[in-house]
């Protein structure tokens, strides 16, 4: 009889020769790398202010938040954080989820259900593809770049609950959804359009409202945002935004927020202290789309033959084919100081694997410079660049595909 995990050996196996096995890496408290990976958009997470509200926050309410939110997990932070977080994007209501994932998952499974279409994006955060595959809805996979595409979809729906749903930015290429297009499909179809604004809050919008501010859909009773505080804000949650109907529901229905445990009061503290920050220092906007222009007109020097795009957000994808291409330049940017995103399949298509390498506000003229050496020095070997200085080690045998 075989061994009942004996399948692991053999996944592990075919991953590995396929060159998608993945390791954790635990991070030192001070590292010498150029952070180009992480979501830390805004430079927040280690902002004296912002890990001072964390620290206040644990102090005055606990370690933990005791328990669910209908329960004994919230607190006055929580409320208070809800009220910025709906002033700042212009929603009547916020919800606050532990994380932006269970957001995801509570606001679609809730505002589907059994006898209802999904209408997901093909390139949908995996949260929402896992919420659409929970909900008991029929789910149709579409092109939400496309709302035409969208269009002909609901034309032919009979479920009387339409949900369309899609990330506002790309998080892997940042490309941004036609949201103000698409609102016009599902207010005619009767449909309601859920944003997941994870990576325009704080980046894009006025103030870093986000996108749907910035397409002109905040308020809009039937549009539901979804965000998280991981990523600009510097901190870990997540939100949902939307009408104050939306949110009664979702208290009532969304079985993630109902029977999870609420945020930690220190990661409430730090998201407000963050918001406050943002407020008063929106240039800390501005900086981040200035260095993010800046790593990508260093890619395009370094490679010009790999087609890399004006950034519209935070990341600068660097397409470079197979995945041992995309890890082989990755750990060559380790080695020369830089810290990069690696992207390989499921997270994109097969032959896409890439380097997304991630700006931040905070990062310094110093820093700029050197992940402009480093770029030049790790992609110029691969795509015959100019400036090279020569093999890059796990570099030069392989050929990208393009």
């Amino acid at each position: 009889m075989d061994e009942p995990l004996g399948w692991l050996d053999e996944t592990a196996r075919a991953r590995r020769q396929a060159g998608l096995r993945r390791t954790i890496t635990p991070r030192d408290v001070v590292e010498p790398l150029v952070d180009l990976a992480s979501n830390d958009y805004l430079g927040l997470a280690r902002d004296p202010r912002v890990v001072e509200g964390a620290v206040a926050a644990t102090r005055t309410w606990g370690a933990g938040s005791t328990g669910s939110r209908l329960v004994t997990g919230s607190t006055r932070l929580h409320a208070d954080l809800e009220e910025d977080l709906a002033d700042l994007v212009g929603a009547p209501a916020a919800l606050v989820f532990s994380s932006g994932y269970t957001a995801n998952l509570g606001a679609v499974t809730a505002l589907s259900g059994r006898g209802a279409v999904v209408v997901s994006d093909v390139a949908a955060h995996a949260s929402l593809v896992d919420a659409a595959r929970l909900s008991r809805a029929r789910v149709v996979v579409s092109r939400c770049s496309r709302p035409a595409d969208v269009d002909a979809v609901l034309a032919e729906a009979d479920e009387r609950r339409r949900l369309v749903v899609t990330d506002g930015v790309d998080s892997v290429d940042g490309g941004l959804a036609p949201l103000a297009e698409l609102h016009a499909v599902c207010r005619a179809r009767g449909a309601i359009l859920l944003v997941d604004d994870a990576h325009g809050l704080g980046v894009r919008g006025p103030g870093g409202a986000g996108l749907v501010s910035e397409a002109g859909l905040a308020g809009e009773p039937d549009v539901v945002t979804t965000a998280t505080l991981s990523k600009s804000l510097g901190s870990q949650g997540g939100v949902v935004l939307g009408s104050a109907a939306v949110v009664a529901h979702l208290v009532d229905a969304a079985r993630s927020f109902i029977f999870d445990t609420g945020l930690a009061p220190g990661c409430a503290g730090a998201a407000l202290t963050a918001l406050g920050v943002l407020r008063a220092e929106p240039d800390r906007v501005a900086a981040l789309h200035a260095a993010a222009a800046s790593i990508a007109a260093s890619a395009r020097s370094a490679a010009p033959t790999l087609g890399v795009p004006e950034p519209t957000a935070a990341m600068v994808p660097v397409v470079l084919g197979e995945p041992e291409l995309a890890v082989a330049a990755r750990d060559a940017c380790a080695a020369a100081g830089l810290r990069a995103g690696c992207f390989r399949p499921p997270s994109v298509p097969e032959g896409t694997s890439r380097l997304r390498l991630t700006a931040r506000a905070d990062l310094s003229g110093d820093d700029l410079a050197l992940v402009d050496r480093v770029l030049h020095d790790v992609l110029g070997p691969i795509v015959g660049g100019s400036r090279s200085s020569g093999a890059v080690p796990g570099v030069a045998s392989w050929r990208p595909s393009f």
